[in-house]
Order: structure tokens, then C-alpha cells, then sequence
């Protein structure tokens, strides 16, 4: 073990920048990464706020932060595909290798899986780190450290668009503009899908969200989302229907927007069970698809920043210093309906 800065949640609305000891010895199949940028997320403000997230409950002191990149400083035996210096971002969950999940390709699901900042597994809020290196991958020269740090979240918008099966000419509708609704209807543009309807209450997120070809902003404070839906269809529905909000209230009437045959991919967390109409998805033959993070994602999410037909730099707001990290953790709590992601650089 070796004492090093980092930013530690000490127990629910507690943070402090303190020195803590953490494993840094780099094992066969391994590499130790200089951390350069480390993107704020949701799970790790709720962890910040509510102290847990389902079962996984802060018992004791953690480091937060798993979205990030960085530069290979050392080597462990065996490796072959990565070498000191190559700027690379890295797949925070590592499975059993052995498990029945994974070796049924569905390691994601794996309930052995260490995934950072999930407790008890420390983040990497902190200047080095050492992760296995057949889940840390090389970024293309064209793509900074900061994209690299958004691979994550991108992630999970491309496990979405690959449940949904999206077949070129698509339209979809993305409930919520959040970091992974935005996300969500990039991936969905990339898989090949037309157009993408996104809905929210807050205008500013729309608006950073209809930069984006392709993207239809519906506020639907103003505006019946159903009956938008049917506008822009001519009543059919929509092919692919992305509920990212997590808004029990989104699965009422989720039923009227996609099309007969269509389908609904689930990717927001509501808090609580919640109910839905069986009998219009069952006479409309609606699928039903879930996402748990992700598998297998990374190296497509990384073709896609560096071919140039992803751009996710308009998402980043604002950029703070490692000293500045519960800056950054207070601002996120805010939710202030500008902010998309929020950034720390080591």
C-alpha cells in the first residue's frame, strides 16, 4: 500500500482532499496509469448525497470518480498492447474472468464485478492508479484526454443503441437530456438511426442537446410529447423509444410513443418498482430492452471519436483543478440545468 492524495468520501456529505493508502503495485497483466482527467458523475454525487445507491451503502471512507485518462507510466509483466507513454482511458468494472457472465459475454452483469467507486472499490481520484490492461484502451492521437474521460458515459448511450437493435433510417425519442439521454441519442445518430426526439423539462439541456445534427428538442412544458411523436411520424410512432430520465412518471405513458413493433429500452434507474401497460405493449407487440452499463463498448466508442463522427466535447461545461475537486462535487449537486458534464483535471 502506498499513502497518496486523492479525494476521499469520508461518509455521506463529507468529502475531503487527504492522503489515503491505496494498492499501486503493478502485477502481471497489469498498468500503472498517471491520471490526467477524471469525469463527475451522477452515481458519485448520489454517493456524496445519499451516502448509497441501492445496496451498495458508504460504510467507510472511498475514493470517488471512475470516468477517465490518462498515461501509461509503468508495465507489468506480460502485457504486450500497451507500452510507458500511451495515452489511454480505462473500463472502470473488471468481472470475474470465470464467471458464468462472462463467459456468456454478458461480463457487465458479472455480480462479482469491482467497479470503481462503488464501495468497497476505491475510485481514481487520485494522481496514479493501477488497473488491468485488457480494460485499458489506447486513444487515438486526435482525442484528448478529456474525450478520453467521456468514453464512459458514452458507453452506456452505445450499449442502449445496440440493445435497440436500430436499423438506418430509424427515429428514436430520448426521454431526458441529461449527460446519458444526450449521450444516448448521439450513439443512436452514430448506429444509424435519422432522427432523434429528445425531451425534457429544462430548455438549457435541450438546447446543448439540438447542437447536435439530427436531434429534435421537445420541451414538454410547452408541448404534448405524444402528440409530437404522432406529428412527426404521421401517426405510426417511433421506431425506438430510450427512457433515460428515471422518471417513474415517464413509464404512464411511455406506451403512446413507440410504433407497433417498436421498442423501449429501458436505461434510467427509477428509485422504486414501476408499473406499465402490458396490454397496449402486448396488442402494439412492443420489446422491452434493459441496460446495465455496458460490455464490450469501449473499443466501438473510441473508433467513433476518432473517425471524427462523434464529437463529445460540447458536453463538457466546465473544467476544475484536482484542489478544486469538492468544488466540482458542490457544483454537480446543484444540478444547475446548464451543466452536462463537469470535469476534473489532475
Amino acid at each position: 500500500m502506498t499513502k497518496v492524495r486523492a479525494l476521499v468520501l469520508e461518509r455521506q456529505h463529507e468529502l475531503a482532499l487527504r492522503d489515503i493508502d491505496l494498492p499501486l503495485e503493478t502485477g502481471p497483466g497489469q498498468v500503472k496509469i498517471k491520471i490526467h482527467t477524471v469525469g463527475v458523475c451522477g452515481s458519485d454525487v448520489h454517493y456524496y448525497t445519499h451516502g448509497k445507491i441501492g445496496p451498495f451503502i458508504v460504510n467507510e471512507p472511498m475514493v470517488l470518480g471512475h470516468e477517465a485518462a490518462g498515461t501509461v507510466i509503468e508495465v507489468g509483466a506480460g502485457v504486450t498492447h500497451l507500452k510507458v507513454g500511451d495515452r489511454v482511458c480505462m473500463e472502470p468494472g473488471i468481472p470475474d474472468p470465470n464467471s458464468k457472465a462472462s463467459r456468456l459475454g454478458m461480463y457487465n452483469v458479472d455480480p462479482a464485478v469491482a467497479f470503481w467507486a462503488t464501495p468497497p472499490i476505491h475510485g481514481v481520484l487520485t494522481p496514479e492508479v493501477v488497473h488491468p490492461a485488457n480494460y485499458t484502451f489506447k486513444l487515438p492521437d486526435n482525442v484528448s484526454f478529456a474525450e478520453g474521460a467521456m468514453v464512459e458515459p458514452f458507453a452506456v448511450g452505445m450499449q442502449a443503441a445496440t440493445k435497440a437493435k436500430i436499423a438506418p433510417g430509424d427515429t428514436a425519442v430520448v426521454l431526458g437530456a441529461g449527460p446519458i439521454g444526450t449521450m444516448v441519442a448521439i450513439a443512436a445518430l452514430a448506429g444509424g438511426c435519422a432522427r432523434a426526439i429528445v425531451a425534457d423539462l429544462a430548455q438549457p439541456k435541450l438546447d446543448i442537446a439540438a447542437r447536435y445534427q439530427g436531434v429534435i428538442p421537445v420541451n414538454i412544458r410547452e408541448k404534448n410529447l405524444a402528440e409530437e411523436v404522432s406529428r412527426l411520424t404521421d401517426g405510426w410512432g417511433a421506431d425506438v423509444v430510450f427512457e433515460c430520465s428515471g422518471s417513474s412518471k415517464a413509464w404512464e405513458t411511455i406506451m403512446d410513443l413507440p410504433r407497433p413493433g417498436g421498442v423501449i429500452v429501458a436505461v434510467g434507474l427509477p428509485v422504486n418498482p414501476v408499473g406499465f401497460d402490458v396490454s397496449t405493449a402486448s396488442t402494439k407487440e412492443i420489446r422491452i430492452e434493459t441496460v446495465f452499463r455496458y460490455a464490450h463498448q469501449y473499443e466501438r466508442s473510441i473508433a467513433l471519436l476518432g473517425s471524427g463522427r462523434v464529437d463529445l466535447k460540447p458536453l463538457i461545461s466546465e473544467t476544475f483543478t484536482f484542489e478544486d475537486s469538492i468544488k466540482a462535487f458542490d457544483r454537480a449537486v446543484e444540478a444547475r440545468p446548464t451543466d452536462v458534464k463537469l470535469q476534473i483535471v489532475m
